[in-house]
């Protein structure tokens, strides 16, 4: 045998030598593919069993909260606003106010022919029947409705609808054209009354809901109508116009939508209490603009008092007569000032008799206020009752000094 045979390995040999490693590594990776898949769900499961035992409230905080059906109890709460205790509390007292009134007409020829058939064709005249709608709202249980008197100004019929929707005739107590406001009487059981308050303290700014029957002749309904808004401002003074008879003073101004037929209507405060009469708005198209004006109801109150006790407003008597001081006759007086009312006349036995006011006396001040004629000085003492005292500052011999003056009724009434 040569040496390289010798040392040459046998081809079965080289075959084994080569198979073994092979088959041992082959084992080993079987091996290791078997624990693999006998592990693999082993962990799926721990996984599974790890998610499972996750707390409810974990799950639900880290997933978007469902839709409820129903409204939590918090949310139903924080409706329930002021203005909705407001509204409540004074709402069943409002009545809707429907008003009949009897005006006569005439018929003519017209303007053209007029001059040429005024003799030969008579004039018919018929009696026509208007309709109108107000607001008011009851004050004491045995039936006193407070409104405005341009509301049943002329009345020959007024009904007052209940919201729960009794029908019940009304009458004139009485009523003041200067003050616009009017007592209505009506006959019912059971009667709610609106809880009066104080306009004395009002803050601008505050809560203030309008309640009435706005249109109500074209709402099918007896439950009247709410608004809010705040007070925008207070002691409003507005210009009377030349065909109202009404003196506005101390007004109240809200941002309220206050319509036609609000009027005569409660103005409420977040307490549900009234605080004033609403009279009427500012407006271009008819419509609410956000500027609305109501009476106080501290001079309403009054107003009532002397309505329910006497069937009248007593007017206050003072008892003078004055003249403007025109440049005439502040050139008489030897006088530069104009501001002020020159006493021409002073009743015997009047207040301002008994007060020492003379003739030539010089009224300058109305209750601390400049006066420059009649109207001035009666806005003033407006609202001023019987038994009230006024002061006058007067000027005598170019001295200025002041008298108080106890108001009596007018003896003319």
């Amino acid at each position: 045998m040569s040496q390289h045979e010798l040392h040459t390995p046998a081809p079965g040999r080289r075959w084994t030598a080569t198979i073994a490693p092979l088959t041992v590594g082959v084992l080993i990776g079987l091996a290791i593919l078997v624990g693999l898949l006998v592990l693999a769900p082993g962990k799926h499961r721990a996984g599974m069993a790890e998610t499972e035992t996750i707390p409810a409230a974990a799950v639900h905080a880290a997933s978007p909260p469902a839709a409820s059906a129903t409204a939590s109890p918090a949310i139903d709460n924080s409706r329930r606003t002021a203005i909705v205790e407001a509204a409540e509390r004074v709402g069943h007292a409002v009545v809707t106010l429907s008003v009949v009134q009897t005006r006569v007409v005439s018929t003519t020829p017209g303007d053209f022919f007029e001059p040429f058939f005024r003799d030969m064709i008579p004039q018919y005249r018929y009696r026509e029947q208007i309709p109108s709608m107000g607001s008011g709202f009851i004050i004491s249980k045995d039936g006193y409705v407070l409104t405005n008197e341009h509301v049943v100004h002329g009345a020959d019929r007024i009904t007052a609808i209940l919201p729960d929707g009794r029908n019940l005739t009304g009458k004139i107590v009485g009523s003041h054209p200067q003050y616009d406001l009017a007592v209505v009487k009506i006959d019912g059981k059971n009667l709610p009354t609106a809880p009066l308050g104080s306009s004395g303290d009002l803050m601008v700014g505050e809560w203030a809901i309008a309640i009435g029957n706005p249109f109500g002749f074209l709402l099918n309904d007896t439950q009247p109508t709410v608004t809010a808004g705040v007070i925008s401002a207070t002691r409003r003074d507005i210009k009377a116009q030349a065909q109202s008879a009404g003196i506005y003073k101390n007004m109240i101004q809200t941002d309220a939508a206050i319509n036609p037929g609000n009027s005569g209507g409660p103005l409420v405060n977040a307490r549900g209490e009234v605080i004033g009469v609403n009279t009427f708005i500012f407006t271009k198209s008819g419509g609410s603009e956000g500027i609305g004006f109501a009476i106080p109801i501290d001079a309403a109150k009054r107003v009532v008092d002397e309505i329910i006790h006497y069937g009248r407003v007593r007017n206050v008597w003072i008892g003078v007569s004055t003249w403007e001081l025109t440049p005439y006759v502040a050139e008489r007086l030897q006088t530069t000032d104009r501001k002020g009312l020159y006493v021409a006349a002073v009743d015997r036995g009047s207040p301002a008799d008994k007060a020492g006011v003379k003739v030539g006396d010089i009224i300058r001040k109305v209750n601390g206020t400049e006066v420059s004629d009649g109207n001035e000085a009666y806005r003033v003492i407006f609202g001023a009752s019987v038994g009230d005292t006024i002061a006058l500052t007067l000027e005598r011999e170019g001295k200025l000094f002041t008298v108080r003056l106890l108001l009596e009724e007018s003896p003319e009434g």
